[in-house]
């Protein structure tokens, strides 16, 4: 039940429930137009010199059981207009879920009033870097089956039958789930853009259990599923989509009834296994379990806001400050490390085609071999680096949220000798391969931190002995990335990533994939975990 509850409360509820079977199909875009120019031409009538709208139809469908139970069906929908506007050089914001003229026009004028207030303590005038208008564009999320189409008996069926191979394994106890997302968002401005986006993601997880009848211990092992921006074909099994090994994993099709097969298998193991012995060990870091250090000790650090303090008081800042990127030299990791920032990438979270800012998406260099040579920065904060436009990394989670800064998809690209996972393991001596994400901590400029993993392997001169169990490392963020050794090929390449990304006040969720080939770090710290009575 607590695991059930951990996975639940990872899972926040956007908008009010509504009945299945309710009409899902997008509004009409020239209804949305019309609506859009009622807002640009009220908000600059009140003198706003730069006016953006947001209209935004989020649908969520939560599908949930435990064991051979269905315990909830959830269908939830927002729907509604978020305006910022620039006046007397400050932004405003206002939103409304009053979609008839009067009342959008109303909101606008509330988003410029607002705007002349803030502009009245306000010490330096916003600057927007140049932004050219698309026009009326439209981008979907490249679907061959769309998730919400499914019958629900469809989909029901699955997370049982995910479940029963998880009791016939051994389970004492299994909870599935699958969150499904649309967002339909309509963005205009008055730089010209009319864009039309309909975006769908998907992330189907499981937690299994087994308990020790004698002693009381338990240990759990859940999905190695990764969260992706596609619809219901993820969902498919697909054999040349998985890698075989000490257990199978998966890249653009996901077996999950096989999956959660191995993992009651593989939780009994972890009761079993022996309790690692603390000491520098060379870690071999699966992309599943790679994902989450990517996106705590790189791509946060590399948010040009907390780098500049804007997010101080709740996420804290980052040891990136400006002085490192202006050397044009930090040592940030080994030559092996070269990271991109990438919006464009078929099957991730983060992709989209335009943000919402109306800044198409695109693909840059975070870390150049080794070396810091950029960020992650939206239209008001470009300037402040030099660029001459923005990254195209701007996100809300809804229409009655103002949209900021938020991550693009930040990967480490894969090696380009070519290697495998084996031949990787068979050039280490003493080592761990570490599977799946769990815990962790990271401090508040994200430079020192612990993480640990779902399953672990003992490495002895180039071979796979046994399990391990207790398992996590400490590093700090610069110490850790010039550790990095080796990194597969293009090959093992696999998305990793996180379905509600906090940040913010009041704290915003964003979808976000980080990508890896197996990697190699060397002499990294490892501690025991396991609680002594």
């Amino acid at each position: 039940m607590g695991i059930s509850a951990s996975m639940l409360s990872r899972i926040p509820v956007f908008g009010s429930p509504v009945l299945p079977g309710h009409d899902m199909s997008p509004v009409d875009v020239a209804l949305k137009k019309r609506m859009a120019d009622v807002v640009l031409n009220a908000a600059r009538a009140k003198g706003a010199t730069y006016t953006d709208v947001r209209i935004g139809r989020y649908l969520n469908q939560f599908v949930v059981t435990r064991e051979n139970k269905v315990e909830n069906i959830v269908d939830t929908q927002s729907y509604g207009m978020g305006i910022r506007v620039i006046a007397n050089g400050c932004w405003g914001f206002a939103a409304t879920d009053k979609l008839d003229t009067d009342s959008i026009a109303k909101a606008a004028e509330l988003a410029v009033a607002i705007a002349k207030e803030n502009a009245r303590i306000q010490t330096d005038p916003v600057q927007l870097v140049a932004q050219k208008g698309h026009g009326e564009v439209s981008w979907k999320t490249p679907i061959e089956r769309n998730a919400f189409e499914v019958p629900i008996k469809e989909k029901t069926d699955l997370l049982l039958s995910v479940n029963d191979a998880a009791m016939k394994g051994g389970a004492n106890y299994v909870n599935s789930i699958l969150f499904l997302v649309n967002e339909q968002k309509y963005f205009a401005s008055t730089d010209g853009s009319y864009i039309d986006q309909d975006i769908h993601r998907i992330w189907p997880l499981f937690a299994v259990t087994k308990i020790d009848a004698k002693t009381g211990k338990f240990e759990t092992r859940q999905s190695l599923s990764a969260p992706r921006g596609m619809g219901y074909e993820y969902m498919t099994p697909r054999e040349s989509d998985k890698i075989k090994g000490v257990t199978t994993l998966y890249r653009d099709r996901y077996d999950m009834v096989e999956d959660a097969r191995a993992a009651a298998t593989q939780a009994d193991q972890k009761l079993k296994a022996k309790s690692v012995e603390a000491g520098k060990y060379d870690l071999v870091l699966d992309p599943s379990h790679l994902w989450l250090t990517i996106h705590e000790s790189v791509g946060h650090p590399t948010e040009l806001d907390r780098v500049l303090g804007y997010e101080a008081n709740f996420a804290g800042t980052s040891f990136l400050t400006l002085d490192k990127w202006e050397s044009k030299k930090f040592n940030f990791g080994s030559k092996n490390v070269n990271i991109v920032a990438d919006k464009t990438q078929v099957g991730s979270l983060g992709a989209v085609g335009y943000d919402d800012e109306g800044v198409e998406a695109k693909k840059w260099d975070i870390i150049k071999d080794g070396v810091l040579v950029n960020y992650q920065a939206i239209r008001d904060q470009a300037h402040i680096i030099g660029l001459t436009e923005s990254q195209g990394c701007c996100y809300s989670q809804s229409w009655q949220d103002v949209q900021f800064q938020r991550m693009a998809n930040i990967s480490l690209q894969p090696g380009k000798v070519p290697m495998g996972v084996n031949d990787m393991i068979k050039n280490v001596e003493k080592g761990i391969y570490i599977i799946g994400d769990s815990s962790f901590s990271i401090d508040q400029q994200r430079y020192n931190f612990q993480f640990s993993g779902q399953l672990y392997y003992e490495i002895k001169n180039g071979k796979i002995v046994g399990m391990l169990n207790d398992v996590a490392y400490q590093s700090n963020t610069q110490e850790f990335w010039n550790s990095c050794a080796a990194v597969c090929d293009a090959n093992d390449y696999r998305l990793g990533g996180s379905f509600f990304d906090g940040k913010g006040q009041p704290m915003q969720a964003s979808a976000v994939s980080h990508g890896s080939s197996t990697a190699l770090f060397k002499g990294v710290n490892v501690i025991n975990t396991a609680r002594k009575i």
